[in-house]
């Protein structure tokens, strides 16, 4: 018996083919406006011009991105990424949440979902490196702004901003380059929020609250989840 498996598309990666459509029609009007009038080309035609360009650029950057970003089955998660795959089993999730840094009566809510892993070798095994290399520069811009917060008293720890490239996990196994500073990332998002990995809002299809809460049912009744999933 096939396994079902439930495939969401992120929400920041919809309606690509419509944005390239709407700037190509009114970029060929605008164009054609100006070619059959013997006036120079106004300021206001140039702005809708390059709006119109814009629009064709962020349509087509969206069309490149992966058609589902997340499928979930009764035996794990995988996030596609157009540089590769990240594999969470069931067996080794622990529980979702919003990451959130406290420093004295400030908290910031990080725009993502935390994942907080069994254990980190299992996941580490199957990254890849290219896929580790790009999520460690993609996602640091979210982890820069816990550290901000964090270090706003100046008792920041200096390993925080430089993932060295040899890392030993707990267990003893060693890992180097590109997997050992995505783990590094990991142990100091941990020490910072309580958990190992983020999911960011642009690659969910509904808002973070709501995804943690998917995710936690998940991990108690996946075959229930998936099946409400496909209804």
């Amino acid at each position: 018996m096939s396994t079902k498996q439930a495939k969401l598309r992120a929400t920041a990666n919809r309606h690509g083919m419509e944005f390239m459509l709407v700037g190509a029609i009114c970029l060929a009007v605008i164009m054609t406006f100006v070619a059959l009038r013997s006036t120079p080309i106004s300021i206001v035609e140039i702005l809708l011009s390059s709006m119109a360009v814009m629009a064709i650029l962020l349509g087509f950057l969206k069309s490149q991105q992966p058609f589902y970003s997340l499928l979930i089955d009764n035996k794990e998660i995988c996030y596609i990424h157009r540089f590769g795959n990240m594999h969470i089993e069931v067996d080794n999730f622990h529980s979702a949440g919003i990451p959130s840094v406290t420093q004295g009566l400030e908290i910031l809510e990080l725009n993502a979902v935390g994942i907080k892993l069994n254990n980190i070798d299992t996941f580490l095994h199957d990254l890849s490196p290219r896929l580790a290399g790009k999520l460690l520069i993609e996602q640091r811009y979210i982890f820069l702004q816990a550290v901000k917060i964090y270090c706003k008293n100046g008792n920041c720890p200096p390993e925080w901003l430089v993932e060295p490239s040899d890392y030993r996990s707990a267990s003893g196994n060693v890992y180097t380059g590109l997997i050992a500073m995505f783990a590094n990332r990991m142990h100091n998002l941990k020490a910072l929020t309580g958990y190992d990995l983020l999911l960011p809002a642009n690659v969910l299809d509904r808002d973070i609250w709501h995804f943690s809460t998917l995710l936690n049912r998940w991990k108690l009744n996946p075959d229930e989840v998936v099946g409400s999933l496909l209804e």
